[in-house]
């Protein structure tokens, strides 16, 4: 069995954030939308079913405890949530907070706009108040 390594469109893509007890949580670089993904660290993962009961127990826990931070940061219109795949096999959900007022509303945020780098000092912040709240 191999070690969990994160898929390369992932790291390129997003920027780490915190280790929880199962999931690397990552914040997706930008700026358009505060958009979180849990990617579970278990090697060669595609679907959810393939975790075991426990790991699966733990994946939504750690889904729920990121949507309670997402929606308490930001106060959404609505939290997106979505475990897709087609790009990037391995295993992630998307946590994406949705505004009435974003670039994509009230369509799906892929393919919409181009994504927004965070500027570093922006980014850092994001960083630090995402961090103290998963602290």
């Amino acid at each position: 069995m191999s070690a969990f390594s994160l898929h390369p469109q992932l790291a390129k893509d997003t920027v780490w954030v915190s280790d929880l007890a199962l999931c690397q949580v990552l914040l997706m670089n930008d700026a358009n939308y505060p958009w979180l993904i849990l990617v579970p660290q278990v090697a060669d993962l595609r679907e959810i079913y393939e975790l075991n009961p426990t790991q699966r127990q733990t994946l939504w826990e750690e889904s729920d405890r990121i949507s309670k931070i997402l929606v308490q940061l930001f106060q959404p219109t609505k939290l997106n949530i979505a475990a897709l795949g087609n790009m990037v096999p391995q295993l992630h959900l998307h946590h994406i907070a949705r505004f009435t007022t974003d670039a994509a509303w009230p369509a799906p945020v892929w393919g919409k706009v181009s994504a927004q780098p965070y500027e570093a000092t922006v980014l850092e912040s994001r960083l630090s108040q995402l961090r103290e709240a998963l602290a």
